[in-house]
């Protein structure tokens, strides 16, 4: 799809909301802009059942698994039944199971899970999921997860083929649904120091938290291994680790500002233009070309008496219309104020915002990233 054409609304006001946010960078925490190296969740996904289905759930003639696996069921809990043709389900779901297990987390807590139908079950609206185990990658059980589905999408049909489907009904939730079973071990750096990792590598804002660092505890503390890690020495003991952890999250950095970047959503066709982005001297020209054609048919008929037939003919009308195109001129350094106020000034829809961005990235003149997503 050409990006004139992407259905990009309220992109103008897109544009003056990021510049009313972006402005001086202001100090913010450790923890909210690094991690410790070892402290990370970890993912779990098991297989289970969904029963008490309202006459929603799998098709056992095109899902055959589901079949397989309530009769497995079945088979623990002491009954044994015989024949494919003895059990017909139409309340039970083949579904997975997922859910993120959260750092330092001991057995006994619980997390929240995800449920989503990998079978063709219309709805898991009024379903429970049966006790599913949930393991993680290594292939050892983390959690246990049961319980009745949270489901916010609806799926409704009548006899004579007409349906209605509101959100996803295929997918629920299932708060505090898995308790845990097994500890992760959590490692956080060696005996004599941590590793902070930042979100976002960035060589200025990796000094600048050294150096922070080091402000608050000394020379020597901290000190920069890469654009993304920070050597910190930390107490070998547990409590006083902890302890110096918690005044060491809390310290202040200055982050450097992010790179020019101009970001394009084509999905959803929001366009986010940092504040950093520059155009040099440009001036450009957008003007629309609109070509429309309409057809229709006419009937031709013979005169009486005649051995002509009665014949079909084509009827094509082609128009063209071309707005006409309005120059305006960027000059050398111009800012993201200046940019918003030269396409309102000169009414260019938001599709036609993309392709002046691109033509500007092609020419040379956009200092800056422009990243599709």
């Amino acid at each position: 799809m050409n990006a004139c054409t992407l259905p990009l609304r309220g992109l103008i006001g897109l544009l003056l909301l990021s510049l009313f946010f972006s402005g001086p960078v202001s100090a913010e925490r450790i923890k909210d802009l690094a991690s410790i190296a070892g402290v990370r969740s970890n993912q779990l996904v098991g297989y289970g059942l969904v029963v008490g289905l309202n006459g929603t759930g799998d098709q056992t003639t095109q899902v055959p698994f589901t079949l397989q696996s309530i009769k497995n069921m079945l088979e623990r809990q002491g009954i044994s039944p015989q024949g494919p043709g003895n059990v017909q389900l139409k309340n039970v779901a083949a579904v997975m199971v997922t859910a993120e297990l959260p750092p330092f987390s001991k057995p006994g807590q619980k997390v929240d899970i995800t449920v989503s139908s990998i079978g063709n079950a219309k709805s898991l609206r009024g379903g429970t999921l049966l006790l599913t185990p949930l393991k993680g990658v290594d292939g050892n059980i983390y959690a246990i997860a049961q319980g009745n589905l949270i489901v916010g999408g609806l799926d409704a049909s009548g006899k004579d083929g007409s349906r209605i489907t509101i959100n996803q009904p295929n997918a629920g939730r299932i708060p505090d649904g898995a308790i845990v079973e097994r500890a992760v071990p959590s490692m956080m750096g060696d005996e004599g120091s941590i590793y902070l990792n930042l979100h976002a590598a960035d060589f200025t804002t990796a000094k600048r938290m050294a150096d922070a660092i080091n402000a608050k505890f000394g020379g020597g503390v901290a000190e920069t291994v890469d654009a993304v890690t920070v050597r910190v020495a930390a107490p070998a003991e547990p409590q006083q680790r902890v302890g110096y952890l918690a005044v060491l999250e809390n310290v202040d950095v200055d982050p450097d500002a992010a790179p020019a970047r101009v970001i394009v959503n084509s999905r959803s066709g929001t366009i986010v233009i940092g504040d950093n982005v520059r155009i040099m001297p440009a001036a450009v020209a957008h003007g629309n070309l609109t070509v429309t054609i309409k057809e229709k048919t006419d009937v031709s008929q013979p005169n009486p008496l005649s051995q002509g037939q009665t014949a079909v003919t084509p009827d094509s009308q082609v128009g063209v219309k071309q707005d006409p195109a309005r120059m305006f001129l960027f000059e050398p350094g111009v800012t993201l104020n200046e940019i918003v106020q030269a396409i309102n000034a000169v009414g260019a829809a938001p599709g036609d915002l993309v392709a002046i961005l691109e033509a500007l990235k092609s020419a040379g003149a956009l200092r800056a990233e422009l990243i599709v997503i």
